[in-house]
């Protein structure tokens, strides 16, 4: 009854599904390894930023360039603000509330081979503003040269730069920067965290986490494609008995000699006992013998009681005129 599991076919259903279980468990959890790893550099960069922020600040050439490990720390810069130059980046969500961040450019002291006196310009969010401010309403900078601290933080690489007025922006990145200024910029900014530095009305901005450490939409990415995988299996696992169960049907069927069709093995349908006889003997086919019907066309010659009427007359012999 079995022995259907021995042909090619079923050699090539068994050996795909035998690789394919494993592949797919395999890739499942290394899918949802990615996804633990997401959580555990979640936490781990949570604790550290809070760290960061109750120890001293740094020199902000030490902590460049910005990576993972040096992104929430705190950095100390020294430099003069361009009070010329100051800006709000819109659509910003501080306790449930929008608003929009203030971005002042501090110029930073330079080499001594510099030739304006100043290095590139460090963006610093100065703040934040709730609803939709105009940049002449934002308190400006404070004037002269000034050291600031603030946690570092990375360029951010998403946000609109179309169509927001003069005076705004849609991210705080060099890119966008240094179109809008007449010097360099740098590959970094910090945002203020010293209630002291922060003019009324003006709320401070907490760092956020650094791309790729945090649980975002990568991370639950992750956390399906995982579950996808899985289903596999239990999808191959239930197509693999799906057809062993049809296969199986259709072998107990042969052995009892019926066919998908509901026929014999030999082909067609077997007619029942004594149809034969019951053909020729059926009362049916006596009474169509013995009908009316039968006789016609033999007695379609016969004249009828009309016909035969006017041929008797036509016999009677014509009696003679007497003679007068």
């Amino acid at each position: 009854m079995y022995r259907f599991l021995l042909t090619p076919r079923w050699w090539a259903i068994n050996i795909f599904v035998v690789l394919s279980i494993p592949f797919c468990l395999f890739m499942g959890s290394w899918q949802l390894s990615r996804f633990e790893d997401r959580v555990d550099s979640h936490r781990t960069h949570q604790g550290q930023t809070e760290q960061a922020a109750q120890q001293p600040a740094e020199p902000l050439a030490e902590l460049l360039p910005v990576s993972r490990q040096t992104s929430g720390r705190i950095a100390e810069a020294t430099g003069s603000y361009d009070t010329q130059h100051q800006f709000l980046s819109p659509g910003r969500t501080l306790d449930g509330e929008r608003g929009s961040y203030v971005v002042s450019l501090l110029r930073l002291d330079a080499d001594p081979g510099a030739k304006d006196g100043h290095g590139a310009a460090l963006p610093v969010v100065r703040g934040w503003l709730p609803g939709d401010p105009d940049p002449s309403d934002v308190p400006p900078p404070p004037s002269g040269r000034t050291t600031v601290t603030g946690a570092l933080q990375s360029n951010e690489t998403i946000g609109d730069t179309t169509g927001l007025g003069e005076g705004r922006i849609g991210r705080v990145s060099a890119a966008v920067l240094v179109n809008l200024v007449p010097y360099d910029v740098q590959d970094a900014w910090i945002t203020v965290q010293d209630p002291k530095l922060l003019p009324e009305p003006l709320k401070a901005v907490p760092p956020t986490l650094p791309k790729g450490s945090g649980l975002d939409l990568k991370a639950f990415q992750n956390l399906g494609y995982s579950a996808e995988w899985f289903a596999f299996v239990g999808f191959a696992l239930f197509m693999w008995f799906r057809f062993f169960r049809r296969d199986l049907e259709l072998a107990r069927d042969a052995e009892l000699g019926i066919t998908a069709s509901g026929g014999t093995p030999g082909g067609g349908t077997s007619p029942k006992p004594g149809a034969a006889a019951d053909a020729d003997t059926s009362p049916n086919a006596a009474d169509a013998d013995a009908s009316p019907n039968a006789g016609g066309a033999a007695d379609s010659d016969a004249p009828g009681p009309a016909a035969a009427g006017t041929a008797g007359r036509a016999a009677e012999p014509v009696d003679a005129p007497q003679a007068g």
